[in-house]
C-alpha cells in the first residue's frame, strides 16, 4: 500500500479514537498497535515494549517531574497572590495599572510554575475580582489572565519546552534561552492591547487602583524575593556550567518546597502529600504520553510514512513561507483539539525534517510551535484556559471570556509574524549566552 495513502488512514484512525473519549497515550497505543499488527505482523508487537519502556530511559526527563514538583509547592501557597499584589502596589500610579500588574504577575508565576492552568487560577483568583470592582470590562478582566495564563509554557523552564528538545533531540538549555525574549515580547503586547483597551472603554486614570505608601510597597517584597531569586538562581546554574539541567530542576523543586514551608508555613504532612501527589499524577501522565508517543513514531517509521511524507513535502514546489504558513495552520488546528504535549510529540517526528530541509531553524520552530499551542489554550472547544477563568468567575459568561481573549489570540499571531520576520528574536540569546550551534 502506497505510505502516503496509509498515512492517511493513520491520521483518520487516530483523530477518530482520540474523539471516542481515551486518553491520548492509551489512543496512541491502539492506534500503533492496531497498524502495526495490520501491516507488519506479530513481529513487530513483540517490539512494543521495549520501545514503550526504552523512549523513557532518558535522564533528561527528570526534569519533567521535578519541574512539575517546583511549580505544584508554588501554586499551593499565597505566591501568586502575593505577586498579584506587589505589582499592583508598585503600579498604582500608571493609568490602568491594576490589568498591567495582573499580566506582569501572570509572567512571574508563568516563569516559576510553568504551568497555564495553575497561573490562571493563582493570579485570576485575586485579580479578576479586584479589576471588575474597579470598573474594568469583563472581557479585559477575564481575557488577560487566560491570556497570561498560557505564558506558562512558553516562559522558562516550560515542561513543553523539555518534551519538545526530547522529542527533536534539541538542547533543552538552548529552548528555555530561545523563549525568554518571545515570551517578554507576547507579554509587552498584552500590555499593551489592555491599556489601549481599558483607555477605549472610558477614563483609565479612574481605573487605577488606589494609593500605597513607601513602606507598604516595601514591606510585601520579602514574600516575593525568595522565588525570584530562586528562578534566577535555577537560570544561573542551567547555564553557569554548573549543572545539568535535570539536576539544576532537582534542586529548584526542593528550594521551592523549602521556601513555601518556611514563609508560607506549608509544614502540614497532609498538604505536601498533596503537592506531591499531584505532581506525580501530572508527571506520569505526561511520561506516559510520552512513551506512547514513542511507540507512535516507531509505527510511522516503520511503515515508512514518516520518510514518505517528508519526500513528498520536499517535491513541491512552493515557497519555504508558504509551506510554513500550512504549517502553522495544522499546529493551530491541532491545538485546538490537543493538549500541547500531545500534538508536540505527535508532530515533531514529521515537521521536524521538513522544516529543517526548508531551512528553518529547529530552535526557533519550537517558539512558533509553542505559541500555536498557546493560542489552543484560549480557543475553542478545549481551550482549557477558559474553562479555568470560568471556574474563577462562573457568572462571566463563556461567550464573554472568549471574546476578551480573541484580541490576545491577534497578539499572538502578530508575535509569530514578528518571529517569521526577525528570527533572531528566537535565536538571539541562546547565541549570545551558548554560542552558534554547528
Amino acid at each position: 500500500m502506497d505510505p502516503l495513502f496509509l498515512g492517511g488512514l493513520v491520521a483518520i484512525a487516530t483523530i477518530l479514537v482520540l474523539f471516542s473519549g481515551v486518553s491520548v497515550a492509551l489512543g496512541l497505543l491502539i492506534v500503533s498497535a492496531g497498524f502495526l499488527l495490520t501491516f507488519d505482523g506479530f513481529r513487530s508487537l513483540e517490539l512494543m515494549p521495549e520501545i514503550l519502556f526504552g523512549k523513557l530511559d532518558n535522564f533528561a526527563l527528570l526534569s519533567i517531574p521535578m519541574f512539575i514538583i517546583m511549580g505544584s509547592s508554588i501554586a499551593s501557597t499565597r505566591a501568586g497572590a502575593d505577586l498579584y499584589e506587589a505589582l499592583e502596589r508598585w503600579l498604582t500610579r500608571v493609568p490602568g495599572g491594576l490589568v498591567v500588574s495582573n499580566l506582569g504577575a501572570c509572567a512571574l508565576f508563568a516563569a516559576m510554575s510553568g504551568s497555564s492552568p495553575a497561573t490562571c487560577a493563582a493570579i485570576g483568583k485575586m485579580g479578576i475580582p479586584e479589576m471588575r470592582k474597579r470598573g474594568y470590562p469583563d472581557g479585559v478582566a477575564a481575557g488577560s489572565i487566560a491570556a497570561g495564563g498560557t505564558l506558562g509554557i512558553l516562559i522558562p523552564p516550560s515542561v513543553t519546552m523539555i518534551v519538545y528538545g526530547i522529542a527533536t533531540e534539541t538542547s533543552i538549555g538552548r529552548l528555555f534561552l530561545a523563549g525568554v525574549v518571545p515570551g517578554l515580547l507576547l507579554v509587552g503586547l498584552f500590555m499593551v492591547w489592555s491599556l489601549y483597551s481599558t483607555w477605549r472603554s472610558g477614563d483609565a486614570s479612574r481605573l487605577s487602583a488606589g494609593s500605597y505608601t513607601w513602606a507598604q510597597r516595601f514591606e510585601i517584597l520579602p514574600r516575593v524575593v525568595p522565588f525570584l531569586l530562586i528562578i534566577l538562581g535555577v537560570l544561573y546554574a542551567m547555564y553557569g556550567g554548573i549543572a545539568t539541567p535535570s539536576e539544576t530542576a532537582a534542586v529548584g523543586a526542593l528550594m521551592c518546597l523549602l521556601v513555601a514551608m518556611i514563609i508560607y508555613k506549608l509544614w502540614h504532612p497532609s498538604k505536601i502529600w498533596i503537592v506531591l501527589r499531584d505532581s506525580t499524577k501530572e508527571s506520569v501522565m505526561i511520561l506516559f504520553i510520552i512513551a506512547a508517543a514513542g511507540v507512535f513514531s516507531y509505527m510511522l517509521s516503520s511503515l515508512f510514512i514518516t520518510q514518505s511524507i517528508a519526500e513528498w513535502i520536499g517535491t513541491l514546489d512552493v515557497n519555504r513561507w508558504v509551506l510554513m504558513g500550512a504549517v502553522n495552520i495544522f499546529l493551530l488546528i491541532a491545538g485546538f483539539f490537543l493538549p500541547p504535549v500531545a500534538v508536540i510529540l505527535m508532530a515533531a517526528p514529521i515537521l521536524l525534517p521538513i522544516i529543517t530541509t526548508a531551512g528553518f531553524d529547529p530552535i526557533w520552530f519550537a517558539v512558533v510551535l509553542t505559541i500555536n499551542m498557546e493560542i489552543g489554550l484560549i480557543s475553542p472547544p478545549v481551550g482549557l484556559n477558559l474553562y479555568v477563568i470560568n471556574g474563577i468567575a462562573p457568572d462571566i459568561s463563556l461567550k464573554t471570556i472568549l471574546t476578551g481573549s480573541l484580541p490576545f489570540v491577534a497578539c499572538m499571531v502578530l508575535a509569530i509574524i514578528l518571529l517569521c520576520l526577525f528570527p533572531s528574536l528566537a535565536t538571539w540569546l541562546p547565541d549570545i549566552v551558548m554560542g552558534k550551534a554547528i
